[in-house]
């Protein structure tokens, strides 16, 4: 296990504070102290028969209740209260832009802090996926707040051996080795191509919380004449003109066209998706989110 210098490990320290006083500030909001609608939907548990009413399902029939003589009777179910958690980060260096302790990678690594110490206190099972162009780290799903603060410890220590991206990979991997239907927080800025069938069997097999991760650097460029520019990715440096025609208005067209194209997505295929810029306070936007799936699940 890598060593954490004595800095790094009192600025973790600072951030599980952090994490926990946002998560109170979230209980005590709108929410109520309702945590469990972001967790909702995973499964289903037997809850008790009843007698059979017009429009049941007969494939809910418990055929050896209703064969003792006194009636047709259906089963019954309820959302299972422990369900799982998986949470799949993108580490790839496009991550690291932003300012100092605020990149995409440290927004991402936050919120998957304040979300698995709510799963946690739910008692769900907390799983942790890290993928740039191959797998950077695992974690098998376990309950409790120690493997909350373990996934909080495993990112913190984090350092990424590959700069390069493949959500398709990502997804393919998480397919693969996520057999129970659980609740999937996939955190990335989908920067990437030929990931959407993957994404879309993703959504079919699990409940999907789609979070995209931008920063205002990528798409408000000052006009600051010919300037070097390096890819994060392939550390080529290449220069451009920002003062040169539309170079900055096409920038943010292609920027907002992306995030139309992901949210028309994720609408048609039932993926919950919210985007968040590296500057916001993001404990509203989650909040927001909270309050959709919740009503989603009393329409269930």
């Amino acid at each position: 296990m890598l060593l954490i210098k004595c800095q790094e490990l009192k600025e973790l320290l600072k951030r599980l504070r952090k994490y926990e006083i946002q998560i109170r500030k979230a209980i005590n909001s709108q929410m109520q102290g309702d945590f469990h609608s972001i967790f909702k939907g995973s499964g289903l548990e037997f809850d008790e028969v009843r007698p059979y009413q017009y429009g049941d399902d007969v494939r809910t029939i418990d055929w050896n209740v209703s064969a003792k003589g006194h009636g047709t009777f259906v089963k019954t179910f309820k959302e299972e209260k422990e369900q799982t958690i998986f949470f799949i980060l993108d580490v790839s260096a496009s991550q690291e832009i932003g300012a100092e302790g605020k990149t995409k990678f440290d927004i991402g690594k936050e919120i998957c802090g304040v979300l698995a110490l709510s799963g946690a206190k739910e008692s769900n099972q907390l799983g942790l996926i890290c993928y740039s162009d191959e797998r950077e780290h695992f974690m098998k799903p376990r309950k409790g707040l120690p493997q909350a603060y373990q996934l909080i410890y495993a990112l913190a220590k984090l350092r990424p051996k590959s700069l390069k991206t493949n959500l398709a990979k990502a997804i393919s991997f998480a397919l693969n080795s996520i057999k129970k239907r659980s609740v999937i927080v996939m955190i990335s800025d989908f920067i990437d191509e030929g990931y959407e069938h993957n994404l879309k069997s993703l959504a079919r097999k699990h409940d999907l919380v789609a979070i995209r991760i931008c920063d205002k650097r990528e798409t408000n460029l000052p006009k600051l004449g010919i300037i070097p520019v390096q890819d994060k990715e392939t550390k080529k440096t290449i220069w451009i003109n920002t003062s040169f025609g539309g170079f900055r208005s096409n920038l943010t067209a292609n920027y907002m066209s992306r995030q139309k194209t992901l949210e028309d997505f994720s609408r048609k295929h039932q993926i919950n998706f919210i985007s968040i810029d590296t500057g916001d306070d993001y404990v509203p936007k989650l909040l927001k989110l909270f309050k959709i799936r919740n009503k989603s699940l009393k329409r269930v």
